[in-house]
């Protein structure tokens, strides 16, 4: 049978970033003097890239405010925010039965690869992935779809021997995008719904049922 090569989200997917990546964003908002939402309602925004969070957090499109306020965010994750972080329970047995099936796997996060790179070496897990794909810290590879598109391109791969692994609908979309399968996790931050009306080809509702998917195929 075909093996399959299996690009993973790292936010929600392999991580739960959640104290960081929160942390992080009222550090930013307190840094500007505007109000904060509470830590419920950013769960939300774990995932999209930042830039469109902070926009809609600032209720702004223009790019200087943004890029402030993304300064403070970095300013505090870089240093704290970044390892404000565990892994999710059952994801270090699913990786271990994942290498045996897949052809090989990467991380495909909208996390600057600064920083993804550095999580998944500190977490212990790098020897699972043969790279880490991420945005540019400029912007490059924000949108998921692009990102998908430059991993493809630069490992050479065709879109039918992929398959996008990932809790948000902006996964989803972004592997439908470029012509890929789509796996939803439902141990994230997506909903159900969410993944579903995104168009994922099948949900896993734990690590171990994404092992066994993977393990069948």
């Amino acid at each position: 049978m075909k093996r399959d090569v299996l690009l993973f989200d790292l936010d929600g997917t392999l991580t739960d970033p959640k104290p960081g990546i929160v942390g992080c964003i009222r550090f930013a908002l307190d840094q500007l003097i505007v109000a904060c939402p509470a830590d419920d309602a950013l769960v939300q925004y774990i995932g999209p890239p930042l830039r469109a969070t902070f926009g809609t957090l600032l209720g702004t499109a223009d790019a200087q405010r943004i890029e402030e306020a993304m300064a403070f965010f970095r300013q505090r994750f870089s240093v704290t925010g970044l390892f404000e972080n565990q892994i999710y329970d059952g994801v270090p047995a699913m990786l271990e039965r994942t290498g045996r099936a897949a052809a090989a796997r990467y991380v495909a996060t909208s996390k600057p690869a600064v920083y993804a790179e550095r999580i998944v070496k500190h977490f212990g897990f790098a020897e699972h992935f043969r790279k880490v794909y991420g945005a540019e810290l400029d912007g490059r590879y924000d949108d998921k779809a692009e990102l998908l598109a430059h991993l493809l391109a630069t490992e050479g791969l065709p879109p039918d021997s992929a398959v996008m692994i990932g809790d948000r609908a902006n996964d989803v979309r972004a592997a439908k995008a470029n012509g890929l399968r789509a796996i939803g996790v439902l141990w994230g931050y997506g909903s159900e719904r969410e993944l579903v009306e995104a168009g994922a080809d099948v949900l896993c509702r734990a690590p171990n049922e994404l092992a066994d998917l993977v393990n069948l195929r």
